[in-house]
């Protein structure tokens, strides 16, 4: 009998519908798997978890101890996954907006207002993009992901940064910038990268394990890596 077809209304639960599960791959692990995320699913729903503004959206799969702070700032598209362990702190004007199959690895970590002296802008990610365990998103300066990004672990966004020219003054009395983050479509990004304020990677760039990509703007289809990133090639040329 044909794994796939039956686990396939399980794959279609967590948006990877018409994947062929490895043969290796135990059937026991696979069912554990998918009770795991059956009972994630219960959890979410009698917890009001669901309870979002962006009603009518699929049941998000919810994993054990995430903390969801200004829910009523967060928007979830269809088929969302928020791993344990995640934080989101929605506090902002745009809020947080996850597109559909979305998803948030463990310890995951998302706040979007720095200081109370003035709120942040917030985050967009989009559709089919997924981030690995421990990324930080600072989106005070407001950070927006394309559709089909795929990032690794520990990944940080600072869409913030402190002014420094005045040398007679502390640094913290020098105000900061916020001008935010832009991450294009089909990127592929490196566990360990850091995206500084400012920085605007465009389509379809491959950035390297902890580059450190900092303000400006980087051209699509791009290699970037080193600490700072520079152009290591295009992928045109290939």
């Amino acid at each position: 009998m044909d794994r796939n077809k039956i686990l396939a209304p399980a794959l279609n639960l967590v948006g990877k519908g018409g994947l062929r599960v490895d043969e290796q791959i135990p059937s026991s692990y696979l069912l554990c798997i998918c009770l795991s995320n059956a009972i994630l699913l219960c959890c979410a729903a009698f917890s009001g978890v669901v309870g979002f503004p962006a009603r009518g959206a699929g049941s998000p799969i919810i994993g054990r101890g995430v903390k969801l702070r200004c829910k009523k700032k967060i928007y979830l598209g269809r088929k969302v996954r928020m791993l344990d362990g995640v934080y989101i702190d929605a506090l902002s004007s745009e809020g947080v907006r996850l597109g559909d199959c979305c998803l948030l690895g463990r310890g995951c970590r998302i706040e979007c207002t720095g200081s109370i002296r003035h709120i942040g802008r917030g985050i967009a990610i989009g559709r089919d993009s997924t981030f690995g365990a421990g990324c930080y998103f600072g989106a005070a300066g407001g950070i927006t992901v394309g559709d089909d990004v795929m990032a690794g672990q520990n990944i940080r966004f600072h869409a913030e940064n402190h002014v420094m020219s005045d040398v007679s003054r502390p640094i913290r009395e020098q105000g900061v910038t916020h001008r935010g983050i832009t991450i294009g479509n089909d990127c592929w990004i490196g566990a360990g990268a850091v995206f500084l304020d400012g920085a605007n990677v465009g389509k379809g760039c491959v950035v390297a394990a902890n580059a450190v990509v900092t303000c400006g703007d980087w051209p699509a289809y791009s290699v970037l890596g080193g600490v700072p990133a520079k152009v290591l090639k295009s992928r045109m040329e290939d």
